[in-house]
C-alpha cells in the first residue's frame, strides 16, 4: 500500500470552508499542504511553482470555472490528481480519466483510498 506520509499536495477548491476541512484530513492522512488554490489561474500557476506531487481537485469552481484547464495540465506534466464531483461522474470531461475520480459525498476512507490509488505506480 502507498504512504502518503509527507507526499505534498495541492488542495483546488474554492469553498473555503470545504478547503480547511479537506486540509484537516489530508493532514490527518500524513501529508503535507504546500498550497490551497480558489480558482483555476491560481491552481495553475501553484501547479508550476510548488511542483506537488498529487494535486486534489474539486470539479466546479467558483466564477463558474471548472477544473478542466487543471487536469489538461497536470497530465502533460504526469503529475497524479483524483477529482471530487457531485455530478454523475460519467459527465466529466474525458480528460479526468487520467486520473481518480472520487463521487461526492465521500468518507476519509474514500478520500485516503482514492489518494493512495492515485499515486500507486502505473
Amino acid at each position: 500500500m502507498t504512504s502518503l506520509q509527507d507526499v505534498q499536495v495541492l488542495v483546488v477548491e474554492n469553498d473555503e470552508l470545504n478547503a480547511m476541512l479537506l486540509q484537516l484530513q489530508l493532514e490527518g492522512e500524513g501529508m503535507h499542504v504546500a498550497g490551497v488554490a480558489p480558482s483555476v489561474a491560481d491552481a495553475l500557476r501553484l501547479v508550476d511553482e510548488l511542483q506537488p506531487q498529487v494535486v486534489f481537485l474539486d470539479y466546479w469552481l467558483a466564477r463558474n470555472e471548472n477544473s478542466t484547464p487543471v487536469a489538461e495540465r497536470l497530465v502533460a506534466l504526469g503529475t497524479p490528481f483524483l477529482v471530487a464531483t457531485g455530478m454523475d461522474i460519467s459527465q466529466l470531461p474525458a480528460v479526468f480519466n487520467a486520473g481518480i475520480k472520487l463521487r461526492k459525498p465521500y468518507t476519509g476512507a474514500d478520500l485516503g483510498a482514492a489518494l493512495r490509488r492515485a499515486l500507486a505506480p502505473a
